[in-house]
């Protein structure tokens, strides 16, 4: 199950990046350079999971 296990490593990275993206967020501002560079990072390993797991329930 390399995808099962791929998709965890998404999972795992999305977490970080969220939490990342909330604390400095909170300390920073909302549109606070870094807290948008997080946001974008979030937004392509959303995207990014949601077609590695599309992918994998149309070749299931």
């Amino acid at each position: 199950m390399i995808i099962q296990k791929e998709a965890n490593e998404l999972i795992n990275q999305i977490n970080h990046i969220r939490d990342l993206m909330i604390l400095t967020g909170l300390r920073n501002g909302l549109n606070d350079d870094q807290t948008l560079k997080y946001s974008k990072e979030l937004d392509k390993l959303i995207h990014k999971y949601q077609l590695m797991t599309s992918f994998s329930s149309h070749t299931s």
